[in-house]
Parts: C-alpha cells; structure tokens; sequence
C-alpha cells in the first residue's frame, strides 16, 4: 500500500480529526481573547490550543485530501 493509500484509507477518522483542530483552534482564540483583558498566561494557553489546534487540523485536511484523491484515481481501498 502506497503512502497516500494509508493516509486515506479512514476518512471518517480524518474528518473527526480535523473537527477536533477547529474545536481546539477556537478554544485557543476564546484563550487569547480572555487573556487580552486579564492575564496574558491566558494568553500563552491560548497560542498553544491555537498551535495544537492547527497541526490537528492540518492532519485531519491531509487525510481528507488523500481520501478524495484516492477516491478520484479508483484506486480506494474497500
């Protein structure tokens, strides 16, 4: 099996995946947005959800992607 065939072998795993970096990205936003009128550790809380948020966003992207790409060369596992 390829790389890109195990990469996009689950897409329902990577749209959960990826809906976990978007929750997590907007809790890091409400982060940074209470530390901008309390304590900047708030702040720094934040940038990290934000951080973790967008790499578990990218993965869960990229194993779409490769779902969809697979799916349009007809050569998706079953």
């Amino acid at each position: 099996m390829s790389l890109l065939g195990k990469i996009g072998e689950a897409p329902q795993r990577s749209v959960r995946i990826f809906i976990i970096g978007l929750v997590l990205f907007v809790i890091g936003l409400v982060f940074v947005f209470i530390g901008y009128y309390n304590h900047h550790y708030w702040q720094m809380l934040g940038m990290v959800f934000l951080g973790l948020g967008i790499v578990f966003a990218i993965w869960g992207y990229i194993g779409i992607f490769a779902s969809r790409l697979l799916t349009m060369f007809n050569r998706h596992p079953k």
